[in-house]
Formats: structure tokens, sequence, C-alpha cells
């Protein structure tokens, strides 16, 4: 792209979310006493709201980016269930979800504080998916490989990706960019990705604690040439994050932003990633404007979207700085 302060054509892009998901419910409302039963506040609930959470946020941020979004993954039999199918077909994500009778499917409610706009409490329900049904959806994954460009492998930790290292096979097999938003310590199943995007405390887990940026550096530049990957993308929440490779690093630091909610942030650059690589920008170019897209989101309460309006609008704020 010649000017920093535009965006290839997004709708050329198409992406295929692979992963686990996870409905995210929010209740708001107005904190006014401490409860007698117990030194906790008492949350007189007064607005309640559902979004599609996990891979699925990553899927919908792909949609509102303009990308034709397709999502693979499996729920239950359930009333969350249905709401994530609602929710994703809403924000335009042609959903294939897998229905397991013996799962409950993923919620984590959230419970803020309306004035405050505070996180008081999470909850979380989740139970891990069947063999059977894990089988039909990788049989699925290799059907649809063609019909897109970027696939981005989506692991929380839910047993959603227990075939993940025949998902890469799969995709690299038929030339397929695939990047991986990781999960856990052990990231030899993610061998041979084109992209892998872990944060300072997944990375942490992996590589043991660093003593300076130098050894950060020697540490991630190891992990990625183990695994041969083509880049490791490193976030870093206040201080930006770092893209290595073999050619070098590149390292995208983020501007002073009032922050109101984290929850989300690494799907939206996931997100950003994969629509750009699939519009056909250079990495270090989607690097660079899903930094900006992280940025923008952490400004919003929950797990939220980027339009490119606003990416567009960021990008000429920032180009226009000496």
């Amino acid at each position: 792209m010649a000017r920093r302060d535009t965006l290839p054509d997004l709708a050329r892009a198409r992406v295929l979310v692979v992963g686990d998901v996870m409905l995210d419910r929010y209740w708001f409302g107005d904190v006014s006493r401490i409860s007698p039963e117990a030194p906790v506040p008492v949350v007189r609930v007064e607005r309640a709201e559902e979004r599609p959470g996990g891979a699925a946020n990553v899927a919908r941020n792909c949609a509102a980016l303009g990308a034709s979004t397709g999502l693979l993954s499996v729920v239950g039999t359930d009333e969350a269930g249905d709401a994530l199918a609602r929710l994703a077909a809403g924000e335009g994500v042609r959903a294939s979800l897998h229905r397991d009778p013996s799962l409950a499917t993923t919620v984590k409610l959230r419970v803020y504080s309306r004035a405050h706009r505070q996180q008081l409490l999470r909850i979380d329900f989740d139970t891990a998916p069947s063999r059977e049904v894990l089988a039909d959806k990788l049989a699925e994954f290799e059907a649809s490989i063609a019909e897109y460009d970027v696939l981005v492998l989506s692991d929380y930790g839910k047993g959603g990706l227990a075939h993940v290292e025949r998902m890469i096979g799969l995709a690299r097999g038929q030339g397929k960019v695939v990047v991986v938003d990781p999960k856990g310590d052990d990231y030899s199943r993610y061998h041979g990705a084109t992209l892998v995007t872990p944060n300072l405390a997944e990375l942490r887990e992996v590589v043991g604690r660093w003593k300076d940026e130098a050894d950060l550096t020697a540490r991630a530049q190891k992990l990625r040439a183990e695994l041969g990957l083509e880049a490791l993308l490193l976030t870093r929440s206040e201080e930006g994050m770092t893209l290595y490779r073999a050619a070098g690093v590149q390292h995208e630091p983020t501007k002073a932003r009032e922050v109101y909610d984290v929850s989300g942030a690494g799907d939206t650059v996931v997100a950003t990633l994969a629509v750009l690589l699939a519009s056909g920008a250079p990495l270090a170019e989607a690097v660079r404007v899903a930094n900006h897209a992280a940025g923008i989101v952490v400004g919003k309460l929950g797990t939220a979207v980027v339009r490119p309006d606003e990416l567009v609008a960021d990008l000429a704020a920032g180009s226009s700085k000496p």
C-alpha cells in the first residue's frame, strides 16, 4: 500500500476461523450496597447483552472488516448454542456449528458496574466436545480449505482444536496462510503454521522468563525456528507488538489511549491480521494495521469489533503526526 492511512480492498478477503467458540454474556447494573451475607457488592442488574466470544469473536471481527467469513466449531444442543448460531448469522458470519448433545456450550458471564464501567465478576461454564463431533469437524475443514485464503485457528484450550496438527498440515499443503492464536505450553502442536500470535504471558509459559530485550528476541527467534514458522507475533499490551522473522525484528509501539476493557483485544488483532493478509497486504503492513485495531478496541467495553472507517481514521491520525 502506497499510503499509510489507506486499506486494501478488504472485501476480497476470504477467511475461515476454526476453534473454540463461546457465548459472552454481560450483566450491567448499579452497586449501591454491600451484601449482609458476605463482604461482596450487591449488583442490581438493569441490562443484559449477549455477544459471540472466543473464535466466534474472531470471526465477528473479520466480518466487521468486510471479509467473507466462515466459522467452524462445536457447540452443545442447548440454548447458548442456539444463541451463538443466531448471533453469528446476525454478524454476517457463515457459521457451521456442529452440535454435541454431551456438551454444554461454553459461556462466560461478566458482571459490570454500569456507573464505573468496571468488571466485578466473571463466571465460566465449559466442557470438552466429544471425539466423534471433532472428527466430523475435521472432515468438513478439509473439504472447506479451498474456499478460503487464510485459515485462523483460535485455540482457547476447550478441546475444539484436538486435531490442530492435522489441520495445519492440510491447509499448508494447499498453500494457505495459517494464523494460530495459541494456548498452553506445548507449541509443537502448531509446527508448520505461517504465524503464531502469543501474548507475553503465553510466550513466557513456553520459553521461560527472559532477562532483557535481547534475551527475549533470542528466545522468540529460537522458538520460531524450531516450529518452522514464517513469523511469530508477540502482543505486548501497552508496549505494542513485536514481529519476529528470519529477516529480523519489527516493533510496533502503541500510542497512549484510555483503556476501558482488554477483553477480546487479541481476537481483534488476529482477525485484522488475517483479513489484511487475505486482502494481499504484506505481513509487516498487516501487523501495523492490527496494532491500530487493538488500540481502538480496548477503548470499547467488552468484546467488540473495529470497522474499516474507524481504522482508516486512526491510521490517518497516526500518519499525520510528525
